[in-house]
């Protein structure tokens, strides 16, 4: 096609450098007349793109106009550009000319044929082999993969999000594209600060919970036990006053579940789940046992993420079962002998997502409401009933009915991530509505209704199933053996620090030898999988030094050795706690 120059190299270069967007292009059909035939020179006497509308893209307006403003005016080497919507690649080229080479371009062009024209115009190989450029398919699964890939533009840089403004004359599929991309930047953006924050807070508390964790057994025996039976999640918002009552006197022979916060409001109601599940990892849940009876909870098993504060697995008075979720040790150091479970940003999602895996018939929300009327927000007896909110974090909006409600952001948040992962479940999800928010993905459904359709009902003998493989992930696990690492690693640490020290009495002259060193620490630091969560953020400062930085001052190794220092000590820590052998003969 020699309308399209460029196309047959750059085709090949995305199947060695892009596989799952060469897949994606390979499926679609096109039509090549039609592809040469919408390329023309317009009235600018510039290669243009004839919509459906018979109308060039470009012809009121010249490109330069509208992408002088698409500029990197800070920290242009460690941020990156995404961009949707690509044209003939006016915007595209605009920025990888303007941008340095490290500095990230992100493309993602909703139309097939508009991604194979603007292929077809400039040769992208060689920014494509750099490791500059890369295309995003429409697909949500591998946006959030590049998406993470970013993680050091979110930390040391900035990435700019330019919506193509011809692009959106084409239809709102770019608009909407936009607003996800941007809802998914956010979340992880929020991510980002919270692993920052608190990775080694929820990592040092699966060491501290490491040797209670392999007596307290694994929920592995629970996977598919559900099966022939319905289960009910019960939430703490207003609607579980109206609906826990009711369902005390008539539970059926459904598996009942709610949050370790939770269960104080549940007692209320005159219900017993049969297990409640904990994943907070601040100390602030202790708060619990002010309101929990123990004497009741006694019998109660707690399934918990390994990432619970000690402090509050130690408290709870009932049985205790683990749940290795992603992001920790488990993730590498367990994923041959354990489930690794996604447990996602919430009790709410991971309750749903864990009685999915267990392959309950169908999942009852009770009293999960994100919302309410008047000024109650919380079921009586949940820790956070009679809170207040600020006026800028509320949101208004209607039920069913049309009568106001009142929520916030952190729910109408929680809510829509919800909202997405049941898109996602396997299994069916009705909702007990209680005249609060509404959830999509969910069939609302009233107490007639449940009984009626038998969402309370079970398969004979499923129950006792269940109760059995709740029994046996009580049991102790092998304990696993691992080799001390850091006398090795002090040894190594060590000698790039000497190394360092040398290098940097000749400042100037050793820039490029310091750079090396210091990313020969980076890799270093990232060996092995199963010390990367707890070093997750002296392997970020590392990144910065090794990849942030063109150049380096007096100041940057007391920083790395503050890094390394930091290093060591987590090390030895980690050896302590993962060497159970070692601990039984020092007690």
């Amino acid at each position: 096609m020699s309308a399209y120059p460029f196309l047959k190299e750059n085709i090949e270069a995305l199947e060695t450098y892009n596989p799952p967007l060469y897949a994606w292009l390979s499926s679609q059909d096109f039509d090549e007349e039609k592809l040469t035939q919408c390329l023309f020179k317009n009235r600018w006497d510039i290669l243009d793109w004839k919509m459906e509308n018979g109308n060039g893209m470009f012809e009121s307006f010249l490109p330069n106009l509208i992408y002088k403003d698409w500029i990197v005016p800070e920290k242009a080497e460690t941020s990156a550009t995404f961009i949707i919507g690509c044209n003939l690649g006016y915007g595209l080229n605009h920025v990888l000319m303007t941008t340095p080479d490290t500095h990230k371009v992100i493309v993602s062009e909703p139309n097939a044929e508009m991604l194979l024209a603007c292929l077809g115009q400039t040769d992208y190989r060689p920014f494509m082999e750099n490791g500059k450029l890369h295309f995003c398919p429409v697909d949500e699964n591998r946006l959030m993969s590049i998406i993470k890939d970013l993680d050091l533009q979110f930390v040391y840089g900035k990435i700019y999000l330019r919506l193509d403004m011809p692009s959106q004359q084409i239809g709102p599929e770019y608009a909407r594209w936009t607003a996800t991309i941007r809802d998914k930047m956010e979340s992880f953006s929020v991510e980002m600060t919270t692993l920052r924050l608190k990775q080694d807070v929820m990592v040092g508390n699966e060491l501290e919970n490491f040797s209670r964790t392999v007596q307290d057994g694994t929920i592995s025996t629970l996977k598919n036990a559900g099966r022939g039976l319905g289960a009910v999640i019960l939430g703490a918002g207003p609607s579980l006053a109206e609906f826990g009552p009711e369902l005390a006197k008539n539970p059926g022979n459904a598996v009942y579940v709610t949050a370790l916060q939770t269960l104080p409001a549940v007692q209320k109601t005159g219900l017993k789940p049969h297990f409640c599940m904990g994943l907070d990892y601040n100390e602030s849940m202790l708060r619990v046992y002010e309101q929990l009876d123990r004497e009741w909870a006694k019998d109660i098993p707690l399934i918990y993420s390994t990432k619970l504060d000690h402090k509050v697995l130690e408290a709870y008075p009932g049985p205790t079962i683990p749940m290795w979720t992603l992001g920790g040790l488990g993730t590498f150091a367990f994923n041959q002998h354990e489930e690794i479970f996604d447990a996602g940003s919430n009790v709410s999602i991971t309750l749903n997502r864990f009685l999915d895996w267990c392959g309950f018939n169908q999942i009852l929300l009770v009293g999960q409401d994100f919302a309410w009327k008047g000024q109650v927000s919380h079921a009586a007896g949940h820790q956070n009933a009679g809170a207040t909110f600020p006026a800028s974090a509320l949101v208004r909006l209607k039920n069913a009915d049309g009568e106001n409600l009142t929520s916030s952001i952190q729910y109408m948040t929680s809510k829509r991530e919800m909202e997405d992962d049941i898109t996602k479940l396997k299994t069916p999800v009705f909702n007990l509505y209680g005249g609060c928010a509404l959830i999509n993905g969910t069939k609302n459904v009233d107490m007639q209704k449940v009984n009626m359709n038998g969402l309370l009902a079970s398969a004979p003998g499923s129950m006792e199933y269940f109760l059995t493989a709740m029994n046996l992930a009580r049991t102790p696990r092998p304990a696993p053996r691992f080799e001390s690492r850091s006398q090795k690693w002090n040894v190594s640490i060590r000698n790039a620090t000497k190394k360092l020290e040398k290098l940097f009495r000749k400042l100037n002259k050793n820039q490029l030898e310091i750079n090396k060193t210091f990313h020969d620490m980076y890799f270093f630091l990232r060996q092995d999988p199963l010390y990367l969560p707890y070093l997750y953020n002296e392997i970020l400062d590392m990144a910065g030094l090794a990849k942030a930085k063109t150049s380096y001052a007096p100041k940057d190794l007391p920083h790395f050795k503050k890094i390394a220092k930091k290093t060591i000590k987590k090390v030895r820590y980690m050896d302590r706690c993962l060497n159970l052998e070692e601990r039984k003969e020092a007690a």
